[in-house]
């Protein structure tokens, strides 16, 4: 736990490494809205305590910054007079060498105080690729790597974010998880904490492990015993003391108004891959994608209302003075209220250079009004819809509910309107695929070229496709499918380059982007794997891995070479865990996380995608038993609420600087 004198900053014997790495602005901090507070910021509390947190996201500062995840937690802890709260971002090659050389530690980004001085070191994962990154700063920070080596005086590593839905792989390396919404987690967390250290830390680290096991809600992988089949299937997951339960459930937070973060977000000092202000509009899907594990494991629906809509877009910019407002969730334009939130919104800041953005539309949720309100201010840039299967079989088979002569339809009267580029996302290597469907992209960008020119009176219309690995995701119908071998996707990739190529008439104004298949298997391995897989992400990262996220530093021949080397005598390999089909009856390494759906229901879904049977959004029609709303006792909000963004004032170009 964190040492109760204050530790010295680490910016006087990191100042002189700074001339000599690229981009050194990104590890100054002093960022616009930082908070740094005293070390005993909770001495003079009820209960006179301070919890210290260091959050991380394990990417470069340029990718880490913006995480929304990251961003609302470090604003919802610092608001407690006794908590404190600091970031950490993975630090590049050339700096992390001048560190080790000169042992400058891990240290945050607010105050340039060491990791290891915190109560919680605590990493979102929105990806797996980051595994490595977090073995390379726990390292950095001078902290055991294996969490049985830690002792009382050590942080806990806490994980969170979409994969640690599944964070075995990660088991021997973090002492918790907590799966789900991390706002109030995060806060009863910081409460046990307290609470043990008020009492005298009553059972050393493991007193303080079993009081956050107990709630139910955080999962601490040493408290269960994992068995396996002589086949190398798991046999049974069991917790091995009285006090944990048998299954851990995700977080859910209700009442989304109640929470409306961020209220001011960090304005980044260097260049970050998203620069504007992020306003989540709604959380959870019910599109029921079946590939889709942000949709499925952030159920139930819960919109925010207009009112704080508006209210976080005012108070955001107003604290920032960024110009973009990105409208974000699963799916935007879903919200009941999307037309009036568009509509008013740009009311209020016509004239101004705030500009509205929303992600990735659904072609069936798109209208040419909405699109109109999004570039009133002038800024129209291309469309992005994502069909994701190539063929309308294959958008049965991955419930995506989208014709082709839908999307054609949609296109045409975007181009009619003065668009003139479309993006679009689709994945290879589904379950069922064949080369056909792949093929069948082609077809569909062709028609769409085809379809512009004749809406705009103009050849003058691009179509940009842009294409995907699919990698199979716990918690899914399809977490039991087996993934597409890097071979086969590669091969249908450039079958589908080479049609697109052939094409004369309209090849050229077709663009293709496309990751090889190579990364999608490894995070295949470390999205469905169980903890025999950390020796695998120890070894990668021994031999040099990190930053895997990256394609100018990911290694497939390091991957595969550590997964030989780690999983040699256990009767598993890399192909057990990526290209088999799960049968119904297998143990899954995450069985005992309770991500709220029914087992049985998403199994039923995997046999209807093979059936091509489509399932409807239960957002509109009656429920179909997935399983959320009873076991979690959850329910679905949503709108419309038939109320205005108020006060309705239009914003002066001066006002709005």
């Amino acid at each position: 736990m964190s040492v109760t004198h204050e530790p010295a900053s680490l910016f006087t014997r990191l100042e002189p490494l700074l001339a000599r790495v690229s981009k050194p602005i990104q590890y100054v901090g002093g960022e616009h809205n930082s908070v740094v507070k005293d070390w005993g910021c909770g001495r003079d509390t009820d209960h006179g305590q301070t919890v210290r947190w260091c959050l991380m996201y394990p990417d470069a500062y340029e990718v880490g910054q913006p995480n929304q995840g990251v961003a609302i937690l470090y604003e919802i802890l610092n608001e407690r007079d006794w908590i404190l709260a600091e970031r950490t971002y993975s630090v590049w090659p050339d700096l992390e060498a001048l560190m080790r050389e000169q042992q400058v530690p891990q240290f945050t980004l607010d105050s340039h105080r060491p990791v290891a001085a915190f109560d919680v070191f605590g990493i979102s994962f929105s990806t797996e690729l980051g595994y490595t990154n977090m073995l390379n700063a726990i390292d950095l920070a001078g902290l055991p790597l294996h969490a049985g080596d830690r002792g009382d005086d050590h942080p806990l590593v806490l994980a969170g974010g979409h994969a640690a839905f599944n964070p075995e792989p990660i088991a021997d390396f973090i002492d918790a998880a907590v799966i789900g919404d991390g706002e109030q987690a995060a806060l009863t967390i910081s409460d046990t904490i307290r609470d043990w250290k008020a009492n005298g830390r009553p059972g050393g680290r493991d007193g303080l492990l079993v009081a956050l096991a107990a709630t139910g809600g955080v999962y601490v992988p040493k408290f269960y015993d994992v068995t396996y089949l002589p086949d190398g299937r798991i046999q049974r997951v069991a917790p091995n003391r009285a006090e944990v339960p048998f299954q851990v459930h995700k977080h859910t937070l209700m009442d989304l108004d109640q929470w409306p973060y961020p209220k001011k977000p960090l304005v980044p000092l260097a260049e970050t891959v998203h620069e504007r202000y992020s306003v989540e509009i709604f959380r959870g899907c019910t599109r029921g994608c079946r590939f889709c594990q942000a949709g499925m494991i952030t159920r139930p629906v819960r919109e925010r209302s207009i009112e704080t809509i508006g209210t976080m877009v005012a108070e955001g910019l107003r604290n920032t003075g960024l110009e973009e407002v990105g409208l974000l969730s699963l799916s935007s334009a879903d919200h009941s209220e999307i037309g009036d939130v568009t509509k008013q919104l740009a009311d209020r800041y016509e004239g101004t250079n705030v500009s509205l953005s929303l992600p990735s539309t659904r072609v069936d949720a798109f209208n040419i009004d909405l699109a109109n309100e999004l570039s009133r201010n002038g800024r129209r840039s291309g469309l992005t819809f994502a069909p994701e299967g190539g063929s309308e079989r294959m958008r049965k088979v991955i419930n995506k509910m989208v014709s082709e002569d839908d999307l054609i339809e949609t296109v045409a009267t975007a181009f009619g309107n003065g668009w003139r580029q479309v993006k679009l996302y689709f994945m290879c290597g589904l379950p069922t695929e064949t080369d056909d469907d792949v093929l069948a992209i082609a077809d569909m960008a062709a028609r769409v070229i085809e379809t512009g020119r004749k809406a705009a009176g103009t050849r003058d219309i691009r179509c940009t496709v842009s294409i995907g690995g699919f990698v199979p995701k716990a918690h899914t119908p399809f977490q039991w499918a087996a993934q597409a071998d890097p071979e086969t996707i590669d091969r249908r990739l450039m079958a589908l380059r080479d049609k697109i190529r052939a094409n004369r008439q309209y090849g050229k104004a077709i663009g293709l982007r496309y990751h090889d298949g190579k990364p999608g298997q490894v995070e295949g391995l470390l999205s469905r794997g169980d903890r025999r897989v950390g020796s695998v992400i120890e070894e990668v990262w021994r031999r040099g891995g990190k930053f895997d996220g990256w394609s100018e530093h990911f290694s497939y021949e390091r991957w595969v070479e550590a997964a030989a080397a780690a999983l040699q005598g256990t009767g598993v390999d890399l192909a057990w865990y990526t290209t088999r089909e799960r049968g119904y009856d297998e143990v899954l390494p995450w069985d005992h996380l309770d991500a709220g759906l029914d087992r049985d229901w998403l199994w039923e879904d995997w046999q209807d995608a093979l059936d091509e049977n489509e399932v409807d959004d239960c957002r509109w029609t009656p429920c179909y038993d997935c399983g959320v709303c009873p076991q979690l006792d959850t329910e679905i909000q949503i709108g419309p609420t038939g109320r205005s963004l108020l006060p309705l004032t239009v914003v002066g170009r001066d006002l709005a600087r």
